[in-house]
């Protein structure tokens, strides 16, 4: 589900109806907003970079106190709403285009920083968390609102049922933590389920060295297919590169016992440390 901020004292924005294809729900509580911006607490020497700003309430805030707002909107039905808006200000850009597909260091330019306040798509969250993490050199913090459980997995230690690839993902690259949540009235129409708001800060250098990380991703996402598997049923189920890294490297269970990890293990029990372990023990 993907979630719009409403600018509730705006009238032209009063008038535009969240889509149901796209699964829109404004985001219409001033006071959700505010507390987000004193999360936030953008400064006049900084470039902010925003993802979803829908009808523009969050960033009638942001263009006050930041000193530049980059802004990427999908929906083409908002966007001449943003620039008659915002289209004046010196300090406003709005990219139209897929968060999927921009490469947001060449849109913060000439900036060669910025820190990010997004709202994600639920049923995409991971692709595009994915997508800023593979960009974090021009990254330093994201704040972002996403539905709750997906904050708890993200939150999930290793040994919780909720731990997948986006808790491993994230915690290879960030400090996280999360802030506050938000009921689902604060939004318009009401969605099903609560959002949560959290903050992630990328480590300005990794306390470990991942090596190959695509083969690492590859080894996660291996890992947590099937998660009722142990780590040896699911990598014997691997396939492309990691099946052939595993096979030159005797077999799955030889991998495993090389880097000191059980083979009656599941994904959820490990470490990001263990993952690391498991690809050093494929060279």
């Amino acid at each position: 589900m993907k979630r719009k901020y409403d600018e509730p004292t705006s009238r032209p924005s009063s008038f535009i109806l969240p889509s149901k294809r796209l699964g829109q729900h404004f985001l219409r509580d001033p006071r959700t907003i505010t507390r987000i911006v004193e999360a936030f607490a953008p400064t006049r020497d900084e470039t902010v970079l925003e993802i979803g700003p829908g009808t523009g309430a969050l960033t009638a805030e942001l263009v006050e106190s930041a000193g530049r707002v980059v802004a990427i909107e999908f929906d083409n039905k908002l966007a001449p709403v943003l620039q008659q808006r915002f289209g004046a200000r010196s300090n406003f850009k709005l990219v139209q285009g897929d968060a999927l597909n921009i490469d947001f260091c060449a849109e913060i330019l000439p900036a060669t920083s910025a820190r990010l306040v997004a709202n994600l798509p639920y049923n995409i969250s991971t692709a595009i968390l994915q997508r800023l993490i593979a960009q974090r050199s021009c990254l330093t913090e994201m704040l972002v609102m996403l539905q709750r459980e997906v904050v708890e997995r993200i939150l999930a230690p290793a040994g919780s049922r909720d731990r997948g690839f986006l808790s491993v993902l994230v915690e290879a690259y960030c400090e996280k933590e999360k802030l506050f949540d938000v009921a689902p009235g604060s939004f318009r129409p009401p969605p099903k389920v609560w959002s949560s708001v959290m903050r992630l800060m990328f480590r300005p250098k990794l306390e470990l060295e991942l090596g190959d990380e695509v083969l690492l991703w590859q080894l996660v996402s291996a890992g947590f297919a099937q998660k009722r598997k142990t780590m040896l049923n699911n990598l014997r189920q691997a396939s492309g590169r990691l099946q052939e890294v595993i096979k030159q490297n005797g077999g799955a269970s030889i991998v495993l016992c090389k880097a000191g990890v059980d083979v009656q293990r599941r994904a959820e029990t490990l470490t990001v440390d263990d993952w690391v372990r498991i690809v050093r023990a494929m060279k």
